[in-house]
């Protein structure tokens, strides 16, 4: 099917429809966490050295007897192979003879990174590099990629940067924060300031840590104590994210990384999935149609949370994207019957 105007994408209501006892924003982004029993998964760790000598690790998923396709995954904020999201996604697309591997970002498997700087929303290299070793050590299988939140920022940014993709044959967003400062104000107002000082503290903790093993000075004009004393995504972004990575101040960071600015230039099939009730977010982060590359498909959703889009019951949720994943990657890799 040929459409009319091929000069932009398109944006389309999702199929996922909340219960009633799920249309609370705050209660689709937490009850999964605390509530839905994990799947059964075991899955394998390696670590890759980086150019720069440090390394990421990343956590492979069963391995299929011939797989079909592999799921490069990346996590959100803070996250690991431990957040329930990706446990569970891995398990999911596991049963379908992909190979699922998800990539830490530096300093999030559990182990502090050796190199002063860290992550953040929109550092590609590393995801860019693992990307690469993984066509150059398997050449001929697809590949597709998919991120949660953070992630889901850094990857449209990544495949809007380089239209070749890497070879990935398509990727999905999920819960991606487009626009970095106004997910920083949003985050900063009403209950959701409860994510915000739950991932700040999680941040702060790890930083001081890391202070303990690498000399910041001449890197960082701040003070351990100064580390304590702050409250806001802004101002870690300010006095920490900005100066480690190269930037001028926060805004000059949130410009430069937000995927907002990167749809037009996306060339691989790309589906976003974004709920307008996201507690991280607000209405801003919303493309238009003119902002997105013919090959992006932006599906909205009234209620979903932040990577929640929770149905079922209250004891026993069902994920709906799950399955919503499944049938978009199955467009475009070879899907076996689960064993």
């Amino acid at each position: 099917m040929i459409r009319a105007n091929s000069s932009h994408g398109r944006i389309v209501q999702s199929s996922f429809q909340a219960p009633k006892w799920a249309r609370n924003r705050h209660l689709q982004t937490i009850w999964p966490r605390f509530i839905q029993q994990r799947m059964p998964l075991r899955y394998t760790m390696e670590r890759v050295k980086l150019p720069d000598n440090d390394f990421v690790d990343l956590a492979w998923g069963p391995a299929p007897a011939t797989p079909s396709g592999m799921v490069v995954m990346f996590h959100g904020l803070e996250g690991s192979m431990r957040s329930h999201y990706a446990n569970d996604m891995m398990a999911v697309l596991s049963q379908r003879g992909w190979q699922v591997v998800l990539m830490h970002f530096r300093g999030c498997s559990g182990e502090i990174n050796q190199a002063a700087r860290a992550y953040h929303s929109g550092e590609t290299s590393d995801p860019a590099f693992v990307l690469s070793m993984l066509n150059a050590r398997y050449p001929t299988l697809p590949k597709v990629a998919m991120g949660f939140s953070l992630g889901a920022n850094m990857l449209l940014k990544l495949v809007g940067e380089n239209p070749q993709a890497f070879g990935l044959k398509a990727a999905i967003a999920i819960s991606a924060p487009l626009k970095l400062d106004e997910c920083a104000a949003s985050v900063n107002q009403g209950f959701s300031k409860v994510y915000q000082k739950y991932l700040l503290n999680s941040m702060k903790r790890n930083l001081l840590q890391k202070m303990q093993k690498i000399d910041f000075r001449g890197i960082l004009k701040i003070s351990q104590h100064d580390i304590r004393e702050i409250h806001t995504f802004r101002d870690f972004d300010n006095k920490v994210t900005a100066p480690l990575h190269g930037y001028q101040d926060a805004d000059d960071y949130y410009e430069k990384c937000s995927a907002y600015y990167f749809l037009k230039g996306i060339h691989c099939p790309t589906l976003i999935l974004h709920a307008l009730d996201d507690p991280f977010m607000n209405q801003n982060v919303v493309p238009g149609e003119q902002e997105l590359a013919y090959a992006v498909t932006l599906e909205l959703s009234e209620h979903g949370g932040h990577v929640g889009f929770m149905q079922g019951s209250p004891t026993r949720p069902v994920i709906w994207m799950h399955e919503r994943v499944k049938r978009f990657f199955a467009d475009y890799l070879p899907m076996q019957a689960a064993l």
